[in-house]
């Protein structure tokens, strides 16, 4: 399980590789959290309920990205850790819990904001492992 910052002059592109789904979509929520704070400085205070939906997992990834941004930056919740489910019915639905904290500038160590997701560059592959890769607008 991995994930790299690639080299953009405006934007972040992120690129993930993890066993399977479940665990590609909780490295994607740790690399989001840790582009924007210092992730291992926030403690577990409290907890935020986070559900995303996609028709595929194209937009699950981009639902699930949006979410992330919005409980870190328009919510202002220190993420330290999600726990998260992943189910497919007629679409694809990720249940989380995220644990943290009232996000604080100084102790966390805010980075830079994150604008928005991105559809442009987005991939996603699943044979041996899952491959993800994204683009986020800063």
């Amino acid at each position: 399980m991995s994930y790299n910052f690639l080299d953009h002059a405006t934007d972040a592109i992120i690129e993930i590789r993890a066993k399977d789904l479940k665990e590609a979509f909780t490295v994607t929520a740790n690399a989001i959290i840790n582009i924007t704070l210092d992730q291992e400085k926030v403690e577990e205070m409290s907890q935020k309920e986070i559900v995303a939906k996609g028709k595929d997992l194209r937009y699950l990834l981009f639902s699930w990205l949006e979410e992330i941004v919005f409980v870190l930056i328009t919510e202002g919740f220190a993420i330290s850790r999600v726990d998260l489910d992943i189910s497919e019915d007629d679409d694809y639905t990720i249940n989380a819990i995220a644990y943290g904290e009232p996000l604080d500038f100084s102790k966390h160590n805010f980075k830079v904001e994150i604008k928005a997701p991105t559809f442009y560059d987005m991939e996603i592959r699943e044979n041996n492992e899952v491959y993800m890769r994204f683009l986020l607008d800063l």
